[in-house]
């Protein structure tokens, strides 16, 4: 008997996922494959043929366009995944490189803006100064840990051949989408294009890029009044953070342990996801989800373990005042000798209406603390931001990492070694049933004496650091892989059997049963859930308690699907009731602006709504204008239950029908809906959708779990931002429930707006039509599974 035929029936089942112990030489993995691949796709699918040398990859595409890329090495997998983006997307990342390289101005003229909503010619002198700069280039030549590892690099340098790959063989001229067709801005991409793209997605909660670049010495008093705080943080905005569930055995009906992945990310520009499965026999093997110019999967699972991200509301980036020496705005005082800003002149190229181009020059400022904001900058002070990821690239290691483990303690291992993780929670599970949170993203080192010791007065609610002396500056935690960090040992993280989750929170209520206490102040461990109870965690609590209506008590894996599509919203659940009865008491009620209203037909839609937020529910698109209404109000006054920290899934809670202020908000909310052309009893699918398709889920805002945000007409002219005013979609993207068991991992999974930004891909809409009817779709892991597609189709590619 051959060593192949020995193998056990499991592995056999199981085909390459099996295999890919880490035990067995790359030169016998093509021989393995070819043996255990059902026998109609041994050849065309699994065989890599014989190796010669450079990069061979094949991409399997199975059902809505997901591929499966095969590969022998890094450079390999990078090569196959970076021409299947490229058939897919290639407009997408075209026009990611152009920002990048500082050119929007220059192609797209300077009315336009970036993905991020950045005006051009703002974004374009970000990105030149950064470029001037040379950081990334300086931290590329770092060694691993720091820098890249030789087989992430082998990676991105086989992912920017296979995009220029497709490229070439397509022709600029012959490109499938119309929205790059031809265009002078489209061609060849280079690793730094794509290093760029990295650090640019890891700064992201750190950057303030307008501001940035619009800085000019002495001019910021007057808007000081009007602008609101430089800095955000998840926690401004309810719409991110995602949700993101680990069930352990404890919490499951068959001990199995399950994770659901929710990411809450734009539906257009570069905040995409794009699904695929990663595979190297005997060496990797990982499918999920990667954001749009990131060779590697963020969100995904391997055989063993299962994980996903969501938004941090630490301070990963902090604001510093600058003291300005007398009579020079541009120099400033640190602990009582002169330093002078650095200025970086850039110049920015701007196409006119007529084609002609012409040059304009920016002047961005730099302290020590980081750049100088346009915020604040008068003759005597300054503001400046201080990132904590600015000098982080090591990101990719640790996903790369991430995606080669099998259990938690291999993932906190990659955590450990490359501390990465820029601005994001990761939650997991792993075979054994065990959960694991944790906020291991960049932080700075400022324990809470010294972050109290340094606060200054501020014209914003966010708190701003003296920059005027060196004790202010972040430390060094011991066991931090680069000063001004908090280390792993600091890190907030809960270990359980029963559950670990993150729902638009921070951590302290990771469980509802072990709070996350203790916590430096910068991981926002002080945060009181005052403006929202935890829809997520009461969903869990009926789940394990069986009275949710999804059957007898704790989680499986229809259950959890089931779950996440029950479209519930939390401020309904609480004080819909509270609001049918003020409505009733007072049919009529004066709005803000004097119009007496008839709230009575407004009041009929609230008492017969289900609450939910299912395309077809008439009532959510009335109670999102109250609670919209509501927020704006000048006091919480009409709040009748406060916040009670031994009650924080069910507080605050409760309308007053007797308040001035949230009877004018129903009136307003009435007034509101008919100025804009919007019955009062409108289906939510009726004002959001996708390309003409409905789409339930609402806003994060009134606590809804399916965060879903967009316009009528959204998706109408493909993948890009709709017309001023009809709203950008925002919300549930990548959906991923997943149980380990021990004959392999269990997957559904629901890429909402599909493969493809481009409208005439049929990838543009498939899984949004699916989203719509609350479908699923089910997972091809292993080797049989792929084999098996109806309608499989496979590319070799070699190099």
């Amino acid at each position: 008997m051959t060593e192949n035929t020995k193998l056990t029936t499991r592995q056999s089942r199981a085909g390459v996922r099996r295999l890919a112990s880490g035990a067995l030489a790359l030169g016998l993995a093509a021989g393995l494959l070819t043996a255990f691949a059902p026998a109609s796709a041994q050849a065309a699918d699994t065989d890599l043929g014989a190796d010669r040398g450079g990069w061979t990859a094949k991409v399997r595409r199975t059902e809505y366009g997901v591929p499966h890329v095969l590969a022998r090495d890094f450079g390999g997998l990078g090569y196959g995944y970076g021409y299947a983006f490229a058939q897919d997307n290639l407009c997408e990342l075209a026009d990611q490189v152009v920002t990048m390289r500082g050119e929007r101005s220059r192609w797209f003229g300077p009315d336009g803006e970036s993905s991020d909503r950045i005006a051009n010619p703002d974004s374009d002198a970000y990105q030149l100064a950064l470029l001037r700069s040379g950081t990334v280039r300086r931290l590329l030549a770092e060694p691993a840990p720091l820098g890249p590892t030789g087989e992430v690099r082998q990676l991105v340098d086989g992912y920017v051949a296979g995009y220029n790959r497709y490229l070439h063989d397509t022709g600029v001229n012959r490109l499938p989408d119309p929205s790059c067709r031809g265009k002078g801005w489209v061609g060849p991409i280079t690793a730094d294009d794509l290093w760029n793209i990295l650090y640019d997605v890891n700064t992201l909660a750190g950057t303030a890029k307008s501001l940035v670049a619009n800085a000019v010495p002495g001019a910021g008093a007057t808007s000081l009044a009007a602008t609101p705080a430089p800095v955000r943080r998840a926690t401004d905005t309810p719409d991110l953070g995602s949700n993101g569930w680990a069930i352990g055995r404890d919490a499951t009906r068959n001990g199995n342990g399950l994770l659901l992945a929710n990411p809450h990310l734009p539906w257009v520009g570069s905040q995409r996801f794009y699904q695929a499965q990663l595979t190297i026999p005997g060496v990797l093997d990982v499918a999920g989800a990667g954001l749009y110019g990131i060779p590697f999967l963020q969100i995904g699972h391997t055989d063993g373990l299962a994980w996903t991200h969501t938004s941090s509301y630490s301070d990963h980036a902090t604001l510093y005042r600058l003291s300005l020496a007398p009579g020079d705005p541009t120099s400033y005082l640190v602990d009582g000798k002169v330093e002078r800003m650095t200025a970086t002149t850039v110049p920015v190229t701007v196409r006119a209406a007529d084609g002609t181009l012409s040059t304009v020059e920016r002047t961005l400022y730099r302290s020590r603390q980081g750049y100088v904001l346009a915020d604040g900058w008068t003759g005597e002070q300054a503001y400046a931001l201080r990132d904590a990821n600015a000098d982080n690239l090591r990101s990719l290691n640790e996903w790369v990492a991430m995606g080669r483990s099998q259990n938690l303690d291999q993932l906190r291992q990659a955590q450990r070694t490359y501390q990465g993780a820029p601005w994001v929670y990761t939650t997991a599970v792993d075979t054994s049933g065990t959960v694991y949170f944790t906020d291991s993203a960049a932080v700075p080192y400022l324990p809470d004496a010294q972050l109290t010791r340094c606060l200054v007065p501020s014209p914003w609610e966010t708190g701003v650091l003296d920059g005027s002396t060196t004790g202010c500056d972040p430390g060094t935690d011991p066991d931090a892989r680069v000063p001004g960090i908090f280390g792993p040992a600091n890190h907030p993280a809960l270990t359980r059997t029963d559950y670990v989750a993150n729902s638009n929170n921070g951590p302290y209520l990771t469980n509802a049963d072990a709070p996350i206490a203790g916590l430096p102040i910068v991981y926002n461990a002080a945060q009181q859930l005052a403006t929202r109870p935890q829809l997520g965690l009461r969903m869990i609590a009926d789940r394990r308690a069986g009275t949710d209506g999804l059957g007898a008590p704790g989680f499986t894996l229809a259950s959890l699907q089931a779950t996440m599509f029950g479209n519930r919203v939390q401020s309904a659940e609480l004080d819909r009731d509270d609001a049918v009865a003020l409505c009733r008491a007072h049919p009529a009620i004066t709005a803000s602006d004097g119009t007496r209203v008839d709230v009575r037909a407004a009041c009929d839609v609230l008492a017969a709504w289900d609450t939910r937020a299912d395309a077809a529910s008439r009532g959510t698109v009335l109670w999102q204008a109250y609670q919209r209404a509501l927020a704006g109000t000048r006091s919480r006054a009409w709040q009748t239950v406060p916040y009670d920290p031994a009650r924080p899934l069910t507080t605050p809670r409760g309308i007053a029908a007797d308040n001035a202020d949230a009877q004018r908000a129903f009136a307003d909310a009435v007034l509101r809906l008919a100025a804009t052309g919007v019955p009062v009893n409108a289906a939510i699918g009726d004002v959001q959708r996708w390309a003409g398709i409905p789409l339930h889920g609402c806003t994060g805002e009134i606590g809804c779990f399916n965060v879903l945000t967009a316009g009528p007409d959204s998706g109408a002219g493909g993948g890009t931002y709709p017309a001023a005013g009809a709203g950008a979609p925002h919300g549930s993207s990548f959906l991923m429930a997943t149980e380990l068991t021990r004959q392999g991992p269990r997957t559904r999974t629901l890429l909402t707006y599909g493969q493809s930004a481009d409208p005439t891909s049929p990838h543009f809409t498939d899984q949004t039509r699916r989203y719509a009817a609350e479908q699923w779709v089910t997972e091809r892991f292993t080797e049989a599974e792929i084999g098996s597609a109806p309608g499989l189709t496979v590319t070799t590619l070699r190099r």
